[in-house]
This record gives structure tokens, sequence and C-alpha cells, in this order.
């Protein structure tokens, strides 16, 4: 089942062009966009706009938000002054949280604090393509694969992690460890850069 709804959110995420993911990333971060609508569904933005939108040329913007809201992944909400404020449905709620899985990595802080961030799981068969996504997320961020479902980071991580099983559902088959030794803690340190 999980397989199915995360097979056509990647199917619709393909179709999307840039600026409808950028505009879902933006409302999903929390930049509010004021709108009215006339009687033809077409959206004028009528608020003082943040820096990042001020960077969408505004008829591009405009059409961008019709699209989105034809497709029911944003909806608006009525204010006290009549105009009208653009938030995620739950489907593009979802739909920018894949985006957002995408372009996930992990920010080297200045300094190391000599401790290792583990990720092992343990995922079924029947949700083997969850498993290979997985694994594809954690290389993508440069973890190193310690062994086939276990991976290793030297920085912090784990919203990044909380982050991925709350979109896969997959809080029974993750495990998440921070330790202070491992046995081949030579090769893991030559690999990050950091002997």
């Amino acid at each position: 089942m999980t397989t199915n709804i995360h097979k056509k959110t990647n199917e619709r995420l393909t179709r999307r062009s840039t600026l409808q993911k950028k505009v879902l990333l933006l409302l999903s971060a929390g930049l509010a966009l004021g709108l009215t609508r006339n009687p033809n569904q077409y959206f004028r933005i009528v608020r003082e706009v943040g820096k990042e939108w001020e960077k969408i040329e505004r008829n591009s913007l405009n059409r961008t938000i019709r699209s989105l809201y034809e497709s029911k992944l944003v909806l608006t909400k009525d204010n006290h002054d009549g105009t009208l404020t653009l938030v995620l449905s739950k489907e593009g709620e979802q739909l920018a949280l894949t985006y957002d899985i995408e372009n996930m990595w992990i920010k080297r802080p200045s300094r190391w604090d000599n401790k290792w961030r583990i990720v092992m799981f343990d995922v079924p068969e029947p949700l083997k393509k969850v498993r290979d996504t997985l694994r594809m997320h954690f290389k993508n961020m440069e973890f190193y694969e310690f062994q086939k479902s276990v991976f290793v980071h030297p920085y912090p991580c784990a919203k990044e992690i909380e982050y991925i099983v709350e979109f896969y559902e997959a809080r029974k088959y993750i495990r998440f460890i921070i330790a202070t030794d491992i046995d081949n803690e030579l090769e893991l340190k030559r690999h990050f850069h950091l002997a």
C-alpha cells in the first residue's frame, strides 16, 4: 500500500515544473502568500511578499498558483480583510516533503564531536522498494555503507533521519544510534577526511 502511494507520488513529482516545486517548498517552509481571487478562479498577489517570492516573475507565479490550486495541492484560507492565504493541502504537504527529501544533505559542523551516527534498518521483503530507496537516500546523503543495511555518518543528522522515517512510515524498521567507538574507526575517519 505504502509503495503504491510513493509510486504515484513519484509519477506526479516528475510531471511538476521546477517553479511548482519551489512554490510548494516555500509554502511548506511557512512563507505565506496573500491573494485575492476573481470569479474566474484567477489569483492575484496582494500583499507585500518576502524576498523568496519576489525572485519569481509575477505572471509565472500566478499561473503556477492556479495550476497547483486546480491540482488540489494548495488550498485557500479566508482572511478577515477579504483576502486569501495560500496553504498546502495534505497532498501538497506530502509532495513538498518529497521534494525536500530529494535535496536533503547533512551540514558539516566546524568541529567534529567525535561521535558516530549509525542508521540500521531491517525492512521486510514485501517492502523491498522502500528498503532500496532508504539505501539510496543514505548514500546520496554521503553516509558510509558499513553493511548492506547499516550506514554511518560523523555529523549530527537526527532530524534528517526522523524526516526520512516519517516520510516512509518506517519507524518500526529503522534504528538510530549515536556511538563513541567503532572498531574500524580509522577507516571511517579516512573516508570522511577526519584523520
